[in-house]
C-alpha cells in the first residue's frame, strides 16, 4: 500500500533545511520511498565515450558514463519523490605526462551539472532534467583548472592520449622571431570541481568546489550570479578566511549546507588544510560558516575518526544541528572494515575559532588563522603526534558528534565514495555514491571502475533509502 506523507512547511523548514519550502502551505503527495529496493536502486545514465581501451581488460573497451551524479545530493523542496544530484568536474584521473603531474580529462569539454531525479511508482528512478553550469555571460563552463590566484593549484590538464590540453590560439610574431606560434594551457577561470549542493526556495543553487575552494551561486538555469572564495577575486560577494586558500588540492570544500532561514552557508572541508604545508595532514578538519547578509565568518573544528578520512557531505537539520558524512576510500568487498558513516553534530558544542578568547601565546593571523605560539592549529596537532591535548589545554574543542548510521553495517555498502545525503523526512535518509563516471586510472592507464575482483560489476550511482533513524535536533 502506498504511503501518504503530509509535508507541512514547518517540518520541511527544519528537516529539509538545505532545500526550504513555502511556509504558508502544506501539500499531500504519494511517497514512493518505500518502493526503493533495500539493496539500492541505480540512477539512469548515458554513455559519453565507448572508444577507449579498458586498461583492466586487455582487448576490451570501456564506457565513460554520464553518470557521475553523486558528488552531492539534496531533497526537492516540495516533492518527496524528487531530489537533485550533482556531478563533479567530469571524467578525470590522476596522470603524470611529459610535462609533469596533472589530471587526464578524457572528455575535456564536459560541463559540470545538476540532475533532477524522481523516484517512480515501481521504485525505479527517472532523470527529469539537467542544469548545466554557466559563467556570468551564460557560456557553459568546464571542469578544467583555474589559473593560480583564482583557485588553481598548478594542475596540468592532459587529454585521453596523454597530450597537454592547450588553447587553439595563435600569436603573431615578427618575421625574425624563431617561434611562430604560442599555445598556452587551456584553463577555465570559471571551471569547477563541484562537490557540495544547496537548493534554495527561490529555485537558485549554491555549489561548493574542492579546489578553490569556491562557493558559487547559480540561478535556476545554472548561470553564475555570485561567488565566495579565499582570494582577492573581483567576482566575490563575500570572502572566506585566507587560510582556506591553503586547502589540500582535490580535498577542498566537499560538503555544503544552508541554515533553514537561508541566511548562512555552512561548508565542511574534506580533509586537513595544508596550513601551512602538507606536512600537517591528519585528522583535524574545518567547518566554516558564511553569513550571507553581512559576510561574517565563523569556524569550527571537526575531528575525524582516522587520519586523512574524507568529510563528504553536510546537511542542516536546524541552524545548529547538522549531519556529516565521514568516510574512508576503501571498498567493503576488499576491506570489510571500510568506514562509511553518517554523524550528527551541533556547532554549539565546538569552539568558535573567530571569536575565541586569546590566552597567552594565541593570536589571529591574517593568513594562517588562529595560531598558538606561532603555529597553526594543524601544526599544533601534527607536531603532537596528532593528539589534540594541546588544543584542549587552550580551551579549543571540536564539535561533538554522534553516530546516526553505519552504512557498511546497515547495507554492506559496496562503493568507495559515499558522498550524497538526502534528508527525506524526520526519520529517513537517502545515501548516494559518486561512481566517478565509471572510470579511473592505475599507473597512468584509464580503466573501467569495477566493484568486484571478477570485473563484472561496474560501479554506478546508486540510491539507498535508510529508514527509522533518529534525525531529531534535541
Amino acid at each position: 500500500m502506498q504511503k501518504r506523507i503530509i509535508l507541512s512547511t514547518l517540518v520541511a523548514g527544519a528537516i529539509l533545511a538545505s532545500c526550504g519550502s513555502d511556509s504558508d502551505t502544506a501539500q499531500s503527495i504519494v511517497s514512493y520511498l518505500d518502493k526503493v529496493a533495500s539493496r539500492g536502486v541505480t540512477l539512469p545514465y548515458s554513455v559519453l565515450d565507448a572508444t577507449i581501451e579498458d586498461g583492466a581488460k586487455l582487448g576490451s573497451t570501456m564506457e565513460i558514463r554520464n553518470g557521475g551524479f553523486g558528488s552531492a545530493s539534496t531533497a526537492h523542496p516540495t516533492n518527496i519523490n524528487q531530489f537533485y544530484a550533482l556531478t563533479d568536474r567530469g571524467p578525470n584521473a590522476d596522470y603524470t605526462g611529459n610535462e609533469g603531474e596533472g589530471k587526464m580529462f578524457p572528455t575535456p569539454d564536459y560541463t559540470p551539472r545538476i540532475g533532477l531525479f524522481e523516484i517512480q511508482a515501481d521504485g525505479s528512478i527517472k532523470k527529469i532534467q539537467e542544469i548545466l553550469f554557466k559563467d556570468r555571460e551564460g557560456k557553459v563552463i568546464s571542469g578544467l583548472p583555474n589559473r593560480k590566484g583564482l583557485g588553481g593549484t598548478g594542475e596540468l590538464p592532459y587529454d585521453k592520449n596523454g597530450n597537454i590540453i592547450r588553447l587553439d590560439m595563435t600569436k603573431a610574431y615578427d618575421s625574425n622571431e624563431s617561434s611562430p606560434t604560442y599555445n598556452p594551457l587551456k584553463l577555465d577561470d570559471y571551471g569547477l570541481d563541484s562537490e557540495g549542493l544547496v537548493a534554495l526556495k527561490d529555485g537558485t543553487f549554491w555549489v561548493s568546489d574542492e579546489y578553490g575552494p569556491h562557493m558559487v551561486h547559480f540561478d535556476a538555469n545554472g548561470k553564475e550570479i555570485g561567488r565566495i572564495n579565499a582570494f582577492d577575486d573581483a567576482r566575490n560577494v563575500c570572502k572566506l578566511p585566507a587560510e582556506f586558500g591553503k586547502r589540500w588540492a582535490n580535498r577542498g570544500m566537499e560538503g555544503l549546507a544552508i541554515t533553514p532561514d537561508e541566511k548562512t552557508l555552512v561548508g565542511i572541508m574534506q580533509s586537513t588544510l595544508d596550513n601551512p604545508s602538507k606536512a600537517v595532514r591528519g585528522n583535524l578538519t574545518r567547518i566554516v560558516t558564511v553569513n550571507l547578509e553581512n559576510c561574517s565568518n565563523k569556524q569550527y573544528l571537526y575531528k575525524q575518526e582516522k587520519k586523512s578520512n574524507s568529510n563528504s557531505e553536510i546537511v542542516a537539520l536546524d541552524s545548529d544541528t547538522f549531519l556529516v558524512i565521514e568516510r574512508d576510500g576503501a571498498f567493503y568487498n576488499a576491506t570489510p572494515t571500510a568506514q562509511k558513516q553518517v554523524y550528527k553534530i551541533k556547532l554549539s558544542t565546538g569552539t568558535e575559532l573567530e571569536s575565541v578568547n586569546l590566552s597567552e601565546g594565541m593570536a589571529q593571523d591574517a593568513s594562517l588563522g588562529l595560531t598558538i605560539d606561532g603555529k597553526t592549529l594543524e601544526q599544533v596537532v601534527a607536531d603532537n603526534n596528532h593528539s589534540w591535548d594541546m588544543l584542549s589545554a587552550k580551551g579549543i574543542h571540536p564539535v561533538e558528534k554522534s553516530l546516526v548510521v553505519d552504512m557498511v553495517e546497515k547495507v554492506q555498502y559496496p562503493h568507495d565514495k559515499m558522498e550524497g545525503l538526502i534528508v527525506f523526512n524526520s526519520t529517513t535518509l537517502g545515501v548516494l555514491n559518486d561512481d566517478d563516471f565509471a572510470t579511473w586510472a592505475t599507473d597512468n592507464v584509464l580503466e573501467q571502475k569495477y566493484l568486484d575482483e571478477a570485473q563484472t560489476n561496474i560501479d554506478s550511482n546508486t540510491l539507498y533509502i535508510i529508514n527509522n533513524l533518529d534525525l531529531s535536533t534535541n
